[in-house]
């Protein structure tokens, strides 16, 4: 199995909300693009501790993780952030790992933008060209609750 990489853009979503209000100038929101790792082990975004001073975002709470090797830690969340890969855009907050560290695209991400990781070929595709669809258990509405199979 190889390992997938994603070109990531990602925007201090606070500062994008000031210029939509009509304050300030585009040039003004601070952005950045990556290269990203997917990681289908990871449960939500990870961004190196540079990456997060560079684009503003504020530390919200701290989070306990759990490393692959099994090693646990207390970690800064900070946000929020809008994470963008290819036409599909989400806004969240991350966990800030160390400088210079290697930025991973979690679970959360991938399900949230409905993308699919295809680690045999290395590829990160939309499960539907246009539009994330999110599954949901009950129809809205409609009282009836839909079981998966």
């Amino acid at each position: 199995m190889g390992e997938i990489r994603s070109n990531v853009t990602l925007e201090n979503t606070l500062d994008r909300g000031v210029f939509d209000r009509g304050h300030g100038q585009e040039a003004d929101i601070r952005r950045s693009t990556i290269d990203g790792i997917v990681d289908t082990g990871a449960v939500t975004l990870v961004l190196p501790q540079n990456v997060v001073e560079r684009l503003g975002l504020e530390q919200q709470e701290t989070a306990f993780v759990t490393y692959a090797d099994e090693r646990r830690d207390e970690r800064p969340l900070a946000g929020p952030v809008t994470v963008r890969i290819g036409n599909r855009a989400m806004i969240t907050n991350c966990v800030v790992g160390p400088p210079l560290s290697e930025p991973l695209i979690g679970q959360v991400v991938l399900e949230t933008l409905d993308l699919i990781a295809d680690c045999t070929n290395r590829t990160l595709t939309p499960r539907y060209p246009d539009y994330p669809l999110l599954k949901l258990k009950r129809e809205a509405g409609s009282g009836t609750t839909r079981r998966s199979p």
